[in-house]
């Protein structure tokens, strides 16, 4: 059964809602691709996922992720795709994580989606809605804190 992961953004933090989740992004990436994982990463616009493809290239060598933009190199060239609303990804992945404010309504041919609750009122109730449209999907659904690690 596919499942759903929200992380709960921290209110106390003292960085905004899309460094806390880029944060985040950056560390699951990290976890996930290290174990053989295949991820795409949807960002919420072209700009964020530019801002996603640079700070993966400002990694470490030794902390490196083979990554790309969805269109360059082949199709499932990397294990970590890179796109954004609009954009269809280019091959099989285990997990998704939608930093989008809209329903990936392609999530259901993942293992895994993981998304993000903001703190913010009305960015709150777009994610409520997302995770509605996820359980509806039939995922088994689980909620976490932002500093949280999952058993996947």
């Amino acid at each position: 059964m596919a499942t759903a992961t929200f992380y709960l953004l921290d209110e106390k933090s003292e960085q905004d809602t899309q460094q806390q989740m880029l944060d985040m992004t950056l560390a699951l990436i990290q976890s996930r691709a290290a174990t053989g994982q295949r991820l795409f990463i949807r960002a919420a616009d072209r700009d964020m996922a530019f801002a996603i493809d640079e700070a993966l290239w400002q990694l470490p060598p030794e902390q490196f992720v083979p990554h790309n933009l969805t269109g360059e190199g082949g199709r499932s060239a990397t294990a970590v795709e890179i796109g954004w609303p609009g954009i269809r990804h280019g091959g099989y992945r285990n997990i998704l994580i939608n930093l989008a404010q809209d329903v990936a309504n392609f999530a259901p041919s993942f293992a895994q989606v993981i998304d993000f609750v903001p703190c913010d009122e009305g960015l709150k109730q777009q994610a409520r809605d997302r995770y509605k449209a996820y359980r509806n999907q039939g995922m088994q659904m689980t909620t976490l804190a932002i500093g949280d690690t999952p058993n996947f």
